[in-house]
């Protein structure tokens, strides 16, 4: 009889093991490439658990900033671990170019992105931030300046070596470039107006191409600069810290810097990687991320806070008026105008 019990217990035992693994197996894995530090906390505490527990999937997140991302894309394109990955928008353009990333399906909740989203029918934007002025509002003030409105200012001879622009290496020096392509008759197809522009009237200001985000607000803490190049969310960060600094979105448009997203080629989860994109778009996940990653939103109904809506691009006055870089020629001229630039405006 004890015997009989025992047989009996062992295999309800090997059944309720044996169906754990079933259970275990039938659950999809979905990897996930994007960004370290708060981008990772945000997605792991907030955004992946939500996820998880509604689409009964659960998701390995792999960190790494856009070059890493696409060297793994790289590395494993005979067969992809990654199922969705997050990228600045430039290296995504050279994703979708070498042919990593899946098209993204149609749904109702894209009828709510903004036009300047749809980077394209294989990646979509989840967030943007801007590049513009940065400006030490009590040194305008104690000069008697106006508020910059223009990018014209940065070949105003009176901010001769009180000027720092970023390197053609950053984006930020990149899109001035352009922008001044643009604003002579140019633009990424005609760069030359842009060359020019950028030698002649604006690189006798600058006292400093500054990559550095440290080493630009000790430019401007010391005094030795009052106005840059500089990204929206870098300059609320700088002003958080009780700075007199503001960003300004320039009269003729300041460009755009979009995080983007993809599903990535022959996944093995592809209806949930779909399914991801689409709620990183939801107005829930658009608000988390303004708040803890400084992106402006992308989808037309999200409501911020007015606290949250004054540190990020917000709206149809801002996102709307947000303007694109073209970055498929971009990647292809990159090594060529980066040459130049350094032979003719940052000698």
């Amino acid at each position: 009889m004890k015997a009989k019990f025992l047989r009996a217990s062992l295999a309800t035992a090997v059944a309720l093991a044996c169906a754990g693994i079933v259970h275990a197996q039938s659950v999809p894995t979905l990897y996930v490439g994007a960004y370290g530090g708060s981008t990772e906390k945000a997605f792991k505490e907030k955004i992946i658990p939500a996820f998880e527990a509604a689409r009964k999937v659960k998701i390995v997140y792999v960190a790494g900033n856009s070059t890493d991302t696409l060297a793994k894309l790289q590395a494993q394109k005979d067969k992809q671990e990654l199922d969705l990955v997050l990228l600045d928008d430039g290296p995504m353009q050279q994703a979708v170019q070498f042919g990593f990333c899946d098209k993204v399906k149609d749904a109702p909740i894209y009828k709510d992105i903004y036009p300047l989203a749809r980077i394209d029918d294989r990646s979509m934007a989840i967030g943007a931030v801007a590049t513009g002025l940065a400006y030490n509002t009590e040194a305008f003030k104690k000069a008697g300046l106006p508020k910059p409105d223009s990018w014209q200012i940065l070949t105003d001879k009176k901010f001769k070596q009180k000027l720092a622009i970023p390197p053609i290496s950053n984006t930020y020096g990149l899109q001035t470039l352009i922008m001044y392509a643009r604003m002579r008759g140019g633009g990424e197809k005609a760069i030359d107006a842009g060359f020019d522009a950028m030698a002649k009237e604006v690189a006798p200001n600058v006292l400093a191409w500054e990559p550095s985000p440290g080493k630009m607000t000790e430019l401007f803490q010391n005094g030795d600069i009052n106005l840059a190049v500089w990204g929206s969310g870098r300059t609320e960060s700088f002003r958080a810290t009780g700075f007199p600094i503001e960003f300004v979105y320039p009269k003729e448009g300041a460009m755009a810097l979009l995080i983007a997203a993809c599903p990535v080629v022959n996944s093995d989860v592809p209806e949930q990687a779909q399914a991801l994109l689409q709620y990183l778009m939801t107005p829930e996940v658009q608000v988390l991320l303004a708040e803890t990653q400084g992106f402006g939103p992308v989808n037309s109904k999200v409501k911020l806070d007015p606290a949250i809506a004054a540190k990020v691009p917000y709206g149809p006055a801002q996102i709307g008026k947000l303007l694109p870089t073209n970055w498929s020629v971009v990647n292809e001229k990159r090594g060529e105008w980066t040459n130049r630039w350094n032979r003719t405006i940052e000698r």
